[in-house]
């Protein structure tokens, strides 16, 4: 006869497998009863409880998880990745520093510690753990891609391309690697991989009929491209990205109606708040965000940059748990498009200023003793309403590029299987389009709410629009904030090697050679 435990055990895998949820969390809740601290069974009633939506509750059982006995490394790294996605990024960070204390040297599991520091930006520690996992012995593409990946944000670019040449020696067709390769540097005619890109793609299938393989197949036309537009080559490189891009579209293909509904929300919803004093004088005692908001790629890195080479800044990078946190005070699963709906039909009843206290209890942390941390996340133009009410005291900068610059900044960039709008032409005019809508109401709506920082001004004139940036976020002048290219900080966005040298003004006008091409675009973009 089974114990009590092993039936209620059986009892909830039946009801899970039925998808009979509150059947399962009603077993799994009388199991704990016997055996509370059992955290496998308590992190199954907060996948079960997540599957009915809802959000906080999946997050306690998750948090009381976490408060339990250790169940071993393995264990506290699935917990890890599951309290980050619940927006409990203070017990991840505490999970993580327990299996960090086992001194573990399994090569799986070293990699897996360095995926979730990756995660959370702390770029230096996920580069000492693959260090000691290369030292024993990496062995899968993942496992190089990540290794030269934290090599190239904490600036050892040398490193970086020796790891990705042995990478693609063991598989040529490593599309990962060929990509990260061609961005390491500019490419010059002394010195290129055209002939082994061009050899890779005769050899690879136009379209074996699987998304894996076209994808793979558009890493390697995405490469070629970057390599030839280095070398001015642009008759012979924008075919490449046209084919890169049409691959990435018919994987990626943009939810144009979703996003467009989502645009709606925000203005209905943010239009129904009260409107919100001026930005009063900072009363906060502990280290104050910055936010750094715009399109992707209207360069929010420089920014980054230059503020958090002031003595008084750190930078947090792109991380995303303002709207994690909004998620979670409206109790609502973050999941795509139908998520964002949801959370917005709930903002007239929620704490704003509960909002702000969950961010600042997520974050602080993330100041390393400094009075102000950047929070550099683009998509947060959304979110400008609610920051604005939930944290009144924290500067926003909005930085403004040239339409066409950015969209083809945007188009040129192999995000991956991300950022749908980037791969088509008429889905990047639409989502640019969105993205202006939102900036004039707020601007319109929240006169004071963001400053304006154009890019074209920032690098002709740094010193001018660096002093009004300054003043604006209560900080003094600071001859370093000039100097970027000293700022020896990791830093992990597409355009790592640009911020490292010397403010420059060449990615003015960028689209120009392609102009012919991209006629359509600008046609759209008006």
């Amino acid at each position: 006869m089974p114990t009590v435990e092993e039936g209620l055990r059986q009892d909830a895998r039946q009801h899970i497998d039925a998808q009979r949820w509150p059947a399962a969390q009603a077993t799994l809740e009388s199991l704990l009863q016997h055996v509370p601290q059992d955290v496998p069974a308590r992190m199954e009633l907060a996948r079960v409880i997540l599957r009915q939506g809802l959000f906080r509750a999946s997050g306690n059982q998750l948090l009381q998880a976490a408060a339990a006995p250790s169940s071993g490394a393995l264990l506290d790294i699935q917990l890890m990745q599951r309290l980050c996605f619940s927006g409990e990024i203070v017990a991840a960070r505490t999970c993580l520093d327990r299996v960090a204390r086992l001194a573990i040297e399994s090569v799986p599991l070293l990699v897996a510690q360095a995926h979730l520091w990756w995660t959370l930006g702390e770029f230096d520690d996920a580069k000492r753990l693959m260090d000691r996992a290369a030292a024993t012995g990496i062995d899968t593409p993942d496992q190089f891609h990540l290794y030269a990946t934290l090599l190239q944000v904490t600036g050892n670019i040398e490193r970086a391309g020796q790891v990705l040449e042995a990478g693609l020696r063991r598989w040529p067709d490593f599309g990962d690697a060929a990509i990260a390769r061609s961005n390491l540097c500019r490419q010059t005619a002394e010195s290129n991989h055209l002939d082994f890109l061009r050899g890779q793609l005769r050899h690879l299938a136009t379209d074996d009929g699987t998304p894996e393989g076209r994808f793979v197949r558009a890493e390697f036309e995405s490469a070629l491209f970057k390599e030839l537009d280095d070398l001015g080559r642009h008759g012979e490189a924008w075919p490449a990205l046209a084919r890169s891009n049409a691959l990435m579209s018919s994987i990626n293909p943009y939810d144009g109606v979703g996003e467009a509904a989502v645009v709606e929300g925000l203005i209905d919803v943010a239009g129904s708040l009260s409107r919100p004093e001026a930005r009063p004088a900072r009363t906060h005692a502990g280290p104050m965000p910055i936010f750094i908001v715009g399109m992707p790629r209207s360069g929010t890195t420089l920014l980054d940059r230059m503020l958090s080479s002031h003595s008084q800044v750190t930078s947090a990078g792109e991380i995303n748990d303002f709207l994690r946190q909004l998620h979670w005070v409206a109790d609502v699963p973050p999941v795509g498009v139908s998520g964002m709906l949801g959370t917005l039909q709930r903002i007239p009843q929620i704490n704003l200023a509960e909002l702000g206290e969950r961010y600042l209890a997520q974050t602080q942390w993330r100041a390393q003793g400094r009075r102000f941390y950047i929070d550099k996340l683009p998509v947060n133009i959304q979110m400008v309403p609610f920051i604005r009410r939930a944290l009144p005291h924290a500067p926003i900068l909005h930085m403004v590029r040239d339409p066409m610059d950015v969209c083809f900044s945007n188009f040129r960039a192999m995000f991956g299987n991300v950022s749908a709008y980037s791969y088509d032409i008429q889905a990047l005019a639409h989502y640019h389009g969105l993205y202006r809508r939102l900036a004039t109401e707020w601007h319109a709506s929240l006169p004071d709410a963001m400053l304006d920082v154009h890019y074209a001004d920032l690098v002709r004139e740094p010193a001018v629009v660096l002093r009004r940036v300054l003043k604006h976020c209560g900080l003094e002048e600071e001859d370093a904030c000039l100097h970027p290219e000293r700022n020896a900080a990791p830093v992990a966005t597409p355009s790592s090697m640009q911020v490292r040298e010397p403010i420059h003004t060449r990615g003015l006008g960028t689209w120009r050679p392609y102009a012919h091409h991209l006629e359509p675009l600008r046609r759209l973009l008006g």
